[in-house]
């Protein structure tokens, strides 16, 4: 049944045969005891890991004790047929891969096989190089797909990050954010950067009727003014010069989802017409096209104090009030210092395991070093500085020498409190305290407002009437 002398010559195969097979573990099932002491010697001899079963039971049973890639397995045995023990296997082990050996006239169901999830099938006599190089082509593949779920598993995690915290003013702006989720409304996120505006939006897309469709995000200060508009709406073949072939933009990708409009504040007059439009009449017209209907949910975000944009002319009036049906503000990673222990643990298990180093800990003073910082960088900023610890530190132990200069020498910031004399004007105090605010949020008008539980135009008023 086993050929070792076909379809080789001495040192003809030597290279095919005895190329390195290390970490490759095969499992051979067959009822002939005598094909299994040779394949078991040809893998062996081949550096490769072998077991050997003469009937299913066996074969499941060593697949469920060990890490096998790859079974080779008769497909005509008493009892279980090889087909059968597929099937089995892919239940226990959906992704070990098997090679079928199969004598002339079971072809068509060696191929039956196949569509069932089998790697591949040779046919008896076997050939020795026929047979190591399938069942190292399975292992292969094998691995190809165990890197590919790992970087799918990387990919979602980098675009589902949870959001990490329990502060009182992260959880003010999540249980609106779930208020909002199901709704069809419109969100404008606002912030400074490096707040996390675009995990608050997906928070919003996973948690929305959407959440099953796609989440496409777009930064709007990236892309060149001359080709967003066509990078958002996509145009027709021969729209303008270079526009050799139909494109589609940014609102056809997110039909179904939704459509993150990052830092919305940078889009020129002329783009802002075309997004009004889309939030009044719900359509488009790609670059050179026809006018298409949008099946998008739009969220938007910024840094920069919208209103204040608005008066001084750089933004539409009307656009605004049509992204700013619920508005949020991500707080600054000051507002929430309470939340830094648990942003550290976070990012140290995440870059520890991307560094490939065991989980590192950081002492107290350092944790008292981190909260003293002003963090002008917010999470973004924290997650850059644990990044650097995890690749340099030296120990197991993260310690303020570990730390850039700035945040090591940081002090202790005053605290956040206010008092006034009894007898105190109403007035003035509303006025301090709004200033105090003001102080705290560095001039953000919205998280200024949202911390006094106001609304951003009330805070403009009661500004504008101080003196």
């Amino acid at each position: 049944m086993l050929d070792e002398s076909a379809d080789s010559s001495p040192g003809a195969d030597e290279g095919e045969s005895r190329a390195p097979g290390a970490d490759i573990t095969v499992l051979v099932v067959d009822d002939e005891a005598g094909n299994l002491a040779s394949l078991e010697k040809i893998f062996q001899r081949d550096g490769m890991r072998a077991f050997t079963a003469d009937n299913a039971r066996a074969a499941l049973d060593i697949v469920r004790r060990h890490r096998v890639q790859v079974v080779l397995s008769d497909l005509m045995m008493p009892g279980t047929t090889g087909l059968e023990l597929l099937r089995a296997l892919k239940e226990v082990s959906p992704d070990i891969e098997v090679v079928l050996m199969t004598a002339y006239g079971t072809v068509e169901t060696a191929v039956q096989a196949m569509r069932e999830g089998a790697y591949d099938f040779v046919e008896k006599p076997l050939k020795r190089v026929t047979i190591v190089k399938s069942v190292r082509k399975a292992a292969e593949r094998h691995l190809l797909v165990a890197e590919n779920r790992s970087l799918r598993q990387e990919i979602r995690l980098l675009k589902h990050r949870d959001i990490v915290g329990q502060s009182p003013a992260l959880r003010r702006v999540l249980d609106v954010a779930t208020q909002a989720a199901p709704s069809t409304a419109t969100v404008l996120i606002l912030g400074e950067s490096g707040t996390g505006k675009e995990l608050i939006a997906r928070f919003i897309h996973t948690k929305s009727t959407r959440g099953n469709g796609p989440f496409v995000a777009v930064n709007c200060a990236a892309i060149p003014e001359s080709i967003l508009e066509a990078e958002l709406f996509g145009h027709e073949r021969g729209a303008f010069t270079g526009a050799t072939a139909k494109r589609e933009g940014r609102f056809a990708r997110a039909r179904g989802g939704t459509l993150f409009l990052d830092e919305i504040g940078e889009l020129s007059p002329a783009v802002q017409v075309k997004i009004l439009r889309v939030l009044q009449e719900g359509e488009y017209e790609p670059v050179g096209g026809r006018t298409e209907k949008s099946d998008a949910r739009i969220v938007a975000a910024t840094n920069r104090d919208l209103l204040a944009e608005v008066e001084a002319g750089r933004f539409r009036e009307d656009l605004y009030y049509r992204l700013n049906v619920i508005a949020l503000t991500a707080p600054p990673l000051r507002a929430r210092r309470e939340d830094i222990p648990l942003l550290v643990d976070h990012f140290l298990g995440v870059y520890c395991k991307k560094n490939g180093r065991a989980r590192l800990s950081v002492t107290p003073e350092v944790l008292a070093k981190l909260g003293d910082y002003s963090w002008p960088g917010n999470v973004r900023e924290l997650e850059n500085v644990i990044e650097r610890a995890a690749v340099l530190c030296p120990s197991g132990m993260i310690g303020i020498d570990d730390l850039p200069e700035a945040i090591a020498e940081a002090t202790t910031p005053a605290p956040n409190a206010l008092s006034f004399p009894l007898g105190t004007p109403l007035a003035e105090v509303e006025a301090r305290l709004i200033r105090e605010t003001m102080k705290y949020t560095g001039g953000d008008k919205s998280l200024a407002a949202q911390l006094l539980g106001i609304s951003t135009r009330t805070i403009y008023r009661k500004l504008g009437e101080m003196p």
